[in-house]
């Protein structure tokens, strides 16, 4: 089952904003956790927090919006909330480490059924380093990794991580595209799919042993 890379980082970030709560500090990752921010409801009040020294961070900025001024950790032009406010990086790695984000959402390599992940070191890429995904994945109160379920083909989900780890055994809820995976003692439980794929499906793009309840739903992403 192929889905439309486009259309797949829809689906999953729709289904990571249901996972957010009123009045959460939340920290999106760069690259499609970004996407977010664009699905939160209107009744929902979430604060988002970027690294480099914001909270209150809006929606990724399009037309007469940009500021060059304000842009998140990875660089894309956002929008500022009323309440917004700008702070150095001492102040935000103090928010983090401090356990003060409810929620981080950030993208990964690789992940398995233990709950660790890697997500810094790209196999025959110069890379900088791993920048605060280390501290948010540890500081955070709960951790979900939105990503793609494979690459190009390849599983990124697997019963133990091949690269080097980011952060072990932190990682609570996996959203992809085809389905919504959580990290418990005795491995992902696979509570929910994606109308259009089969349990089958996901598991052969799947290298771990998913275990399937009785209770198994459809995602919400509309």
């Amino acid at each position: 089952m192929i889905i439309e890379e486009g259309k797949a980082k829809e689906i999953i970030a729709k289904r990571v904003a249901k996972e957010l709560k009123d009045g959460q500090l939340v920290n999106l990752g760069i690259g499609l956790p970004t996407l977010v921010a664009n699905y939160i409801p209107k009744d929902i009040n979430v604060i988002f927090q970027s690294e480099n020294g914001m909270v209150g961070m809006g929606n990724l900025a399009r037309g007469e919006e940009v500021d060059t001024n304000v842009t998140n950790a990875g660089g894309q032009y956002v929008t500022v909330l009323p309440e917004g406010s700008f702070f150095d990086s001492c102040m935000s790695f103090g928010i983090i480490r401090g356990g003060h984000v409810d929620v981080t959402v950030l993208g990964a390599l690789e992940v398995d059924e233990k709950g660790n992940l890697a997500n810094w070191i790209i196999p025959g890429k110069l890379v900088p380093g791993m920048g605060g995904a280390m501290d948010l994945v540890t500081g955070a109160k709960k951790v979900i990794v939105a990503m793609l379920h494979t690459s190009k083909g390849r599983p990124k989900i697997f019963t133990r991580c091949n690269l080097p780890l980011t952060a072990k055994e932190k990682v609570d809820l996996i959203i992809t595209e085809l389905g919504v995976m959580k990290v418990t003692e005795d491995g992902l439980v696979l509570n929910e799919i994606n109308k259009d794929v089969t349990i089958d499906q996901i598991q052969s793009l799947t290298q771990a042993k998913l275990i399937i309840p009785d209770d198994i739903k459809f995602m919400e992403v509309e």
